[in-house]
C-alpha cells in the first residue's frame, strides 16, 4: 500500500449557506407580519426607536460581558454607523409607516423588487457581472412579484400613501446593501450589527417622540410578542445573516433571495392575520423561483462558497 494511498481522504465540509439562506428568508418574510401587529398598537418610529436601541444595548452588552475583542477601526465603525442609518432608520422607518396603511403582505412585495435595483447598482459600482443568465432571472423575478402586485392592488384597498412610503423603504435598503459592499467594513459582523442599531435608534428617536406620543401605545400581549421578535428575530439575528450573505454570496446574489419574501410574507400573513390570498397569488412564485435559480447558481466550473 502507498503512503499516497494509506492518508485518509479529508471529509468535504457540510455547506450551511443553504440553511442559513433559509433562516434568514424565514425571519425577514416574517417580520413585515410582525411590524404589521407592531405597528397597530404603537406608534411606527416609537417602535423602532425602542427596537434598534434594545437591540443595540443587547449586542453590544453581551459582547462587553464575553469580553469580544473591537477589531474596528474608528472608519468601521463610522460606516456601520451610516449603514444603519440607510438600513435601519430609513428603510424600517419609512416601511412601517407604510405598514399603517397598506397589508404586510404588499409591504413584503414592494420590497422583494431590491434585487432589480441592486443588481444594476452593483453592475455600476461594484463591478459584479451582469451576464445574460442573470438579466433573464431577474426578468423573471420582475415578472413573478409585478403579476402577484397587479392582483394584490386589483382585489385589495392598499393606501398609495402607504405604497409610496414602502417604495422609499425599497430605495433605502437597495442603498444600504451597495453601500455595504462599496465600503466594505472591516472586523466584526456582531460588533457591527450593534453599532447599526445604535445609530438607527438614535436617528429616529428625536421623529418618534415629536411626531408621536407614548399615549397612543396599546400595551397587549401581541405588541409584547411582536416586540420581542423584532429585537431578537429582525434587529440581531436576520441583519446578522444579511450581512454575511452579502459578504459570501455577494451583492446581486444575496439580495436575489428577496424574491421569495413575497410568497412566504403573503402566507405567513395569512396564517396570522388572516389578509386575502388567492390562488392566481401563489402563481407568481413559478417564475419568481426560476428567477432566483438563475441569477443564483455557481457559474460553470466555479466552486460553491461555505459558510
Amino acid at each position: 500500500m502507498s503512503a499516497a494511498s494509506s492518508i485518509a481522504a479529508p471529509r468535504a465540509r457540510f455547506n450551511t449557506l443553504p440553511l442559513l439562506i433559509a433562516l434568514f428568508c424565514l425571519l425577514w418574510s416574517y417580520a413585515f407580519v410582525a411590524g404589521k401587529i407592531g405597528v397597530t398598537d404603537c406608534p411606527p418610529l416609537i417602535l423602532l426607536a425602542a427596537r434598534f436601541s434594545l437591540a443595540g444595548v443587547l449586542i453590544l452588552g453581551i459582547s462587553w460581558l464575553r469580553s469580544d475583542k473591537w477589531d474596528l477601526t474608528w472608519r468601521d465603525a463610522a460606516v456601520f454607523a451610516v449603514i444603519g442609518v440607510a438600513n435601519n432608520a430609513l428603510y424600517l422607518g419609512l416601511g412601517y409607516t407604510g405598514l399603517k396603511t397598506v397589508s404586510a403582505g404588499l409591504g413584503a412585495l414592494i420590497v422583494s423588487a431590491n434585487p432589480v435595483f441592486t443588481a444594476m447598482l452593483a453592475a455600476m459600482f461594484l463591478g459584479e457581472s451582469m451576464t445574460l443568465r442573470k438579466v433573464i432571472g431577474l426578468v423573471l423575478g420582475i415578472v413573478g412579484v409585478a403579476f402577484i402586485v397587479w392582483h394584490r392592488i386589483k382585489v385589495g384597498s392598499d393606501s398609495p400613501h402607504g405604497i409610496l412610503f414602502t417604495l422609499a423603504s425599497l430605495a433605502s435598503i437597495v442603498a444600504g446593501t451597495i453601500l455595504f459592499k462599496l465600503l466594505a467594513p472591516k472586523g466584526s459582523l456582531w460588533i457591527g450589527n450593534g453599532i447599526q442599531n445604535i445609530a438607527g435608534g438614535l436617528a429616529v428617536m428625536p421623529f418618534a417622540f415629536t411626531l408621536s406620543s407614548v399615549s397612543d401605545i396599546v400595551p397587549s400581549m401581541r405588541l409584547a410578542g411582536a416586540f420581542a421578535f423584532l429585537v431578537l428575530g429582525g434587529s440581531i439575528l436576520a441583519y446578522l445573516l444579511w450581512f454575511h450573505l452579502l459578504k459570501v454570496c455577494g451583492a446581486t446574489a444575496a439580495s436575489a433571495y428577496h424574491f421569495l419574501m413575497p410568497p412566504l410574507g403573503m402566507l405567513f400573513a395569512y396564517l396570522v392575520l388572516g389578509e386575502h390570498v388567492e390562488f392566481r397569488d401563489l402563481l407568481g412564485i413559478v417564475p419568481v423561483a426560476l428567477g432566483i435559480y438563475l441569477v443564483t447558481r455557481p457559474a460553470a466550473g466555479a466552486a460553491p462558497k461555505l459558510a
